[in-house]
């Protein structure tokens, strides 16, 4: 099938980082994904936070001993899915093998294309099951920032009181984005903070609403912290109600804008199923990089 390679797994993500490091820093915005968590994982295991025993950091190397492919699990929403980045062919098919001969139930994997859709068919002909698309995605990178019409109010950073309706409207966010890609509401699996990674999340500085001219809260934008010079937006949530006023544009405008002035490059995924925000996006100078999948691994 190709040259030979070799998988190593981690389980303390500050040694993944160590030995995958260079790799992912080589493209830093398809790479976010992974470095954004890794990176947040080891501080809070240097915190003496701890990590669920299921979760794993993979480095794949080539036949010379460079690193060729990286991948991680680490969700915790059910059904737990891989996520891999780019890798050779014969990488992904080996990890499905790996996978399956160590008895690890896999019912879910995301991750760049073609990397994902190999590990899960293989993963599902070991399993006697099949592989099912829950979500096309496709990842953009900021290039010059195009303003939007203004509108009235303001971005301001959230705060401590602002906890509970952070948690409510992230938990809406996945749900009405299913919804509006035509799909059942939790088709596609979507991780809430709780109350306290919630909090760490605001005094970080990194979650932001629009308020209106009234002083409302309309809005709700975030971002992650700059992982190897690219910061990722999301989540991007309007409630039904306050849709169509244009609050999504300014709010993420105001963000990237942010962003981009703190000397880190901007990106941020869109549902292919979803057209609204891929045309808004386009709109302030976002432009697509990679396309990657959310599969599904059901019983035959």
């Amino acid at each position: 099938m190709g040259s030979p390679v070799r998988l190593q797994f981690y389980r303390d993500p500050a040694q993944f980082l160590a030995a995958a490091g260079d790799h992912l820093a080589k493209e830093p915005v398809i790479s976010t994904v992974v470095t954004t968590i890794a990176h947040r994982a080891r501080s809070e295991l240097a915190a003496g936070l701890t990590q669920p025993d299921r979760n794993w950091w993979l480095v794949v190397r080539d036949e010379t001993g460079d690193v060729c492919g990286v991948g991680m699990r680490t969700a915790g929403f059910v059904p737990y899915p891989l996520f891999l980045l780019p890798m050779p062919d014969e990488a992904a098919v080996a990890l499905a093998r790996a996978l399956h001969e160590r008895g690890e139930e896999v019912l879910g994997a995301n991750g760049t294309l073609p990397a994902v859709e190999l590990c899960a068919v293989e993963l599902a002909r070991l399993d006697g099951g099949r592989v099912e698309i829950a979500r096309h995605t496709r990842l953009h990178e900021l290039g010059e920032l195009v303003p939007p019409a203004s509108v009235p109010g303001e971005l301001v950073a959230a705060t401590e009181r602002d906890v509970d309706l952070a948690i409510e409207w992230f938990a809406a966010f996945g749900a009405d984005a299913d919804a509006q890609a035509g799909r059942q509401p939790g088709a596609t699996g979507h991780e809430v903070p709780d109350r306290s990674e919630m909090l760490r999340r605001i005094l970080g500085g990194r979650l932001w609403f629009w308020l209106d001219g009234t002083g409302r809260r309309v809005h709700m934008t975030g971002a992650n912290p700059p992982s190897f010079g690219v910061a990722r937006v999301g989540p991007v949530y309007t409630p039904p109600s306050e849709r169509g006023h244009g609050w999504a544009s300014n709010a993420v405008a105001e963000v990237s804008r942010r962003i981009q002035a703190e000397g880190a490059r901007a990106c941020l995924f869109t549902d292919l199923a979803n057209p609204a925000p891929n045309k808004i996006y386009g709109a302030l100078g976002y432009r697509p990089v990679v396309d990657m999948a959310n599969l599904v691994i059901v019983a035959a």
